[in-house]
């Protein structure tokens, strides 16, 4: 499996991953152009995609996604209640696939898990890819450290996850009171401290980690990755989902 992160933060959100029998994307919060060109870096065609999948109804997830079915002819998966929210801005989508968060879909024999999430978009899912008795999972926004996803976790072997800000950023920083609450509260984001200690105390066999997601405002690439590092230690293999770039194609063997 081969994976690589398009553009990852608020100002956008594109994952692509490719299986045997399968090139997909994961949000869509990205221009056309942007993702095709940061695919085409890599020798990839967006026209080859086989789907686009949705995480959730926000801006930075969804907005682009009428584009990526009209100009590429990309299948779009999205839950009802986020179609219901985003459906008079993304225009028409010839290819609608309608989807229960929980709900397990296939393209070809690659399987793609949905995992309801507890952020505070509308039927928000995270992402578990299989394929090949290999597991991605692709858990940002989260909102908290729900029920169950210790044990989503423990069963992957290579993970994006959300490390979106550092609390003494986050307390510091210019935000008004009501946004740093929902920013830290049970419907918004994972920190630094709380992603890397959940990976440590249920990551099994993880090949690697991709910090994802990360706050323009509320952190910055270095903090995330030196508390993960001193969390988890030197062995955990652990890159960056930039904001303005791709990152480095990731190899899942």
């Amino acid at each position: 499996m081969l994976t690589c992160s398009l553009q990852s933060g608020s100002s956008g959100n594109c994952i692509y991953v490719e299986t045997s029998d399968a090139r997909l994307l994961f949000d869509a919060g990205i221009s056309g152009r942007t993702a095709q060109k940061r695919l085409a870096q890599f020798d990839r065609d967006i026209h080859d995609v086989d789907a686009l999948f949705i995480s959730h109804n926000h801006s930075d997830h969804v907005d682009s996604a009428g584009v990526y079915s009209r100009k590429f002819s990309l299948p779009v998966y999205i839950t009802t209640g986020s179609w219901r929210l985003a459906r008079k801005k993304l225009g028409t989508i010839e290819n609608l696939q309608l989807f229960s968060p929980g709900q397990t879909l296939t393209i070809n024999q690659t399987r793609i898990i949905t995992v309801p999430t507890a952020h505070d978009g509308v039927e928000g899912v995270a992402f578990i890819i299989q394929q090949d008795g290999k597991s991605l999972g692709i858990f940002t926004d989260l909102g908290h450290r729900f029920a169950g996803l210790d044990k989503w976790i423990a069963g992957l072997d290579a993970l994006y996850l959300e490390s979106n800000y550092d609390p003494d950023m986050l307390d510091r920083g210019d935000y008004p009171t009501w946004l740093k609450k929902r920013v830290s509260g049970s419907t918004g984001h994972l920190s630094n401290f709380e992603a890397a200690h959940l990976v440590r105390e249920c990551a099994v066999n993880l090949q690697f980690l991709v910090l994802s997601h990360l706050s323009e405002n509320n952190n910055v690439p270095d903090l995330a990755l030196n508390t993960a590092r001193e969390v988890l230690g030197p062995e955990m293999n652990i890159a960056l989902a930039h904001r303005n770039q791709a990152s480095e194609m990731f190899v899942l063997s």
